[in-house]
């Protein structure tokens, strides 16, 4: 036995420790809230780490995004695999799994099974909402997190407990402000993350989370914490007397989002079709360009667009902000390259 939580132990205890070992996280986006949350969560000892994201790795998230480097970009790899890669360098000891996948309302149930609390780390409050939805539902803590420019703030949810971040939309301060029309800065991401992982660290050992928003901007030096405890609202219809969990009734069409910090596009179908890549890499090799293809994507150009092509039909468009234009170019892809599963 090692004593690689030495430190950490003297200040917790060792009962609580053991406590936090035994924990198993989900993270939901391995950005730059989920990749510096997750370092920090591998190298406290958590029992069990699992990463879901639909990214792969692109040069403007090295600026911020710390488990990745060049070579990541280079070779396309999703967010999920090159996290799971770095934090098992990090600690072999923990149990880490990765997931490429995007989360909605079909799904979010059955990742947050056998896990103890959820971190969200996405950049879509879309999202997040389904994701509170679901938390509510199975009744599992969950840790909400965002920032933008160089504002933060963090807001633990107990189900049953606590107001819920659907109690909230009338109350939290949203805009139409994104890392694409604002950018964001480090330092912000690294206290945003320190937060949501003390929520973690002390709900995994057994204490009390307080209803707390918590906000900050470091570059105009100003903080703030409200407790949100009477703001929740007896009839939502996530959390409250009659509930319905309205962010998990999944509209049977496709799905489409413009990205956050890009020039892309995303298209997720409705209906979940299992694709072979290797299949659909040699059905449309006479087509396109640039082809990289490995077990989660496959990446090229066609038509003066990049398309990034998952395995389950979900696809990522660079080169366009228009959703029909994105639509067009995904119809005229899946056609040139056939249904072969």
């Amino acid at each position: 036995m090692n004593n690689r939580y030495v430190r950490q132990a003297l200040f917790l205890g060792e009962n609580t420790q053991q406590r936090i070992q035994q924990a198993k996280v989900l993270i939901i986006g391995a950005g730059a809230l989920g990749s510096a949350s997750a370092e920090m969560l591998a190298r406290a000892g958590i029992g069990q780490l699992t990463i879901v994201d639909r990214d792969y790795v692109e040069w403007s998230n090295l600026q911020r995004q710390q488990l990745y480097d060049e070579a990541d970009v280079q070779q396309n790899v999703p967010k999920a695999i090159a996290a799971k890669k770095r934090l098992a360098q990090i600690n072999s000891e923990i149990t880490i799994v990765g997931i490429v996948e995007d989360v909605h309302g079909l799904n979010i149930e059955e990742l947050m099974k056998n896990h103890t609390i959820v971190v969200d780390a996405t950049d879509n409050f879309e999202t997040s909402l389904v994701i509170n939805d679901a938390a509510m539902k199975q009744g599992i803590p969950y840790i909400f997190g965002a920032c933008v420019g160089s504002y933060g703030l963090v807001l633990p949810i107990i189900p049953d407990e606590t107001t819920c971040l659907h109690c909230l939309l009338q109350h939290l301060p949203l805009d139409t402000m994104t890392c694409d029309t604002v950018g964001v800065i480090s330092p912000i991401v690294q206290v945003i993350a320190a937060f949501q992982v003390t929520h973690v660290l002390k709900w995994s050992a057994g204490k009390i989370v307080a209803p707390i928003v918590q906000s900050i901007d470091l570059w105009k030096d100003e903080k703030s914490e409200i407790n949100v405890a009477k703001l929740k609202n007896p009839h939502c219809p996530t959390c409250g007397e009659q509930r319905t969990y309205p962010f998990l009734q999944f509209e049977n069409q496709m799905k489409i989002h413009v990205l956050c910090g890009r020039d892309a596009v995303q298209l997720r179908p409705g209906h979940v079709q299992a694709y072979s890549l290797e299949q659909l890499a040699s059905n449309v090799s006479k087509h396109v360009t640039n082809v990289v293809l490995n077990p989660y994507l496959l990446s090229c150009q066609f038509e003066g667009y990049r398309i990034v092509f998952f395995a389950n039909g979900r696809a990522i468009i660079h080169g366009v902000t228009d959703s029909t234009i994105a639509r067009k170019v995904y119809s005229q892809f899946l056609q040139m390259a056939g249904t072969s599963k």
